[in-house]
């Protein structure tokens, strides 16, 4: 008999973990819709057409693909077998699993763009998925939580999704610093240096400075291209370290009037003054030139969000994207959004005991009984507790009366109601408190308003 196992980058979730896992999206939900934005779902099979080209070669690689169904090897000759693995994989496959939650989200706005009211603000939360090698904070079926902004140019939008992070990670007492970085200041920089046509070189590379450091990334940079003295150039600005304002310095220095570049910074400024207004300490909102976000579609400012107690990468993410939209036949339609990464975030206040005592069952109140005439008054009680609001369970068996309190006990049930031969000859029931042991003899009104 084969031993029962997850597929690779994938989990169950028991009430325990559903429990903390609502209580995130909740908090979430509530402010989603604080801010204005609406609810969306989009499929979780698209068509692969919809998804490759979107998120650069490395994206691409990680798309699940899902065969086509009947018989689609009948179909290909010798050829295509010897075309190699990249081509013959789209010939047998047409349709794959959700990368992200942007790319669908544009499509459906293309689809859509005659029943929405633009600027449209869209909240989504739903699973996506990765080819990815699974690790620690890295799973291959994941939740995403995204806020979109679309059909604005204003830089008013990325400073309410700045605001959007700070309530969020506020309501979850979670420390998270969100850095900001322009697609527009990392293009200046490539400009300076007369390496226009290695931008996506540079960019990919350069997101990966957190994790393998900047001699590794030198030496990519140098495998792409590049020269060891535009490194030595860009290790100036790597190593500089200073508050928001002395980056903006260094780098308007550095620009010496290059457009691209200054723009960027402009962008930057902009919304650092739009957030002095937001009503938060915003010395967590951090300008580094060195972020890149590997995702192609990014056009203007992007984020990056990190905890700040615990090393786990990242944990939101997201930019300014002004051309997502053109490939689905809607051209000049910039966007900007931002996504949690919950899995992480859950994690994450895990490691640092972040969770209040969140009941992982429902119900408030259990009935319990020594005879079927009890279980016949209890079903009847526990359906009027349901009516007035108040979740409420029966035990369902007539058992030792030791076997429904650990029932109780096991399922986190605050209350437990009994119901025995006296307490029905009184209309009442015996009330126990599982917390305090505090035991009372009420009528089903008492038991109510008490409950209540």
């Amino acid at each position: 008999m084969q031993k029962p196992s997850n597929a690779r980058g994938t989990r169950d979730f028991g009430p325990k973990e559903m429990a903390k896992r609502n209580y995130v999206f909740n908090i979430i939900r509530k402010h989603f819709e604080q801010f204005g934005f609406q609810a969306i779902e989009t499929p979780a099979i698209e068509n692969l057409s919809t998804l490759t080209g979107k998120y650069g070669d490395e994206g691409d690689q990680l798309l699940f693909k899902i065969l086509n169904s009947g018989d689609y090897l009948s179909k290909l000759s010798e050829q295509d077998f010897q075309e190699g693995s990249k081509k013959f994989t789209y010939k047998v496959s047409e349709k794959g699993l959700r990368y992200d939650l942007t790319v669908p989200f544009a499509r459906f706005v293309s689809m859509n763009r005659n029943d929405l009211a633009f600027p449209f603000r869209r909240y989504q939360i739903q699973p996506v998925w990765r080819a990815d090698r699974p690790q620690k904070g890295r799973y291959r079926e994941f939740y995403q939580c995204d806020a979109d902004i679309i059909g604005s140019n204003s830089l008013l939008n990325e400073a309410e999704l700045i605001t959007l992070f700070q309530a969020i990670f506020n309501s979850l007492n979670l420390k998270a610093n969100l850095v900001i970085n322009s697609r527009k200041v990392l293009a200046g920089v490539v400009d300076v240096l007369g390496m226009n046509k290695h931008f996506v070189d540079f960019a990919v590379a350069i997101d990966k400075l957190d994790k393998i450091g900047w001699d590794a990334v030198a030496k990519e940079l140098v495998e792409k291209g590049f020269t060891v003295e535009q490194c030595a150039v860009l290790a100036d600005l790597i190593v500089f370290e200073g508050n928001n304002l002395a980056k903006i310095d260094k780098l308007t220095t550095f620009f010496n009037g290059n457009t691209q570049g200054l723009a960027g910074l402009k962008e930057i400024e902009d919304v650092l003054r739009f957030i002095q207004q937001n009503g938060f300490v915003n010395t967590n909102i951090i300008f580094d030139y060195r972020l890149a976000r590997g995702l192609s579609y990014y056009t203007g400012l992007i984020f990056e969000g990190k905890a700040v107690d615990i090393p786990f990468g990242s944990i939101a993410g997201g930019g300014r994207y002004d051309n997502l939209t053109t490939d689905f036949g809607l051209p000049n339609m910039s966007g900007v959004g931002l996504s949690f990464g919950i899995e992480r975030m859950i994690d994450v206040m895990d490691a640092l005991n972040l969770f209040p005592l969140i009941p992982f069952s429902g119900s408030k109140i259990l009935f319990a009984y020594f005879d079927e005439a009890g279980q016949t008054q209890a079903f009847q009680y526990v359906n009027e507790l349901r009516k007035q609001g108040i979740p409420s369970e029966i035990y369902p068996e007539v058992a030792k009366i030791k076997k429904p309190f650990e029932f109780a006990d096991k399922k986190q049930i605050p209350y437990v109601a009994v119901l025995g031969e006296q307490e029905m000859a009184q209309n009442k029931m015996n009330l126990k408190n599982m917390e305090s042991g505090e035991q009372e003899l009420l009528s089903l009104q008492d038991l109510i308003e008490k409950i209540k």
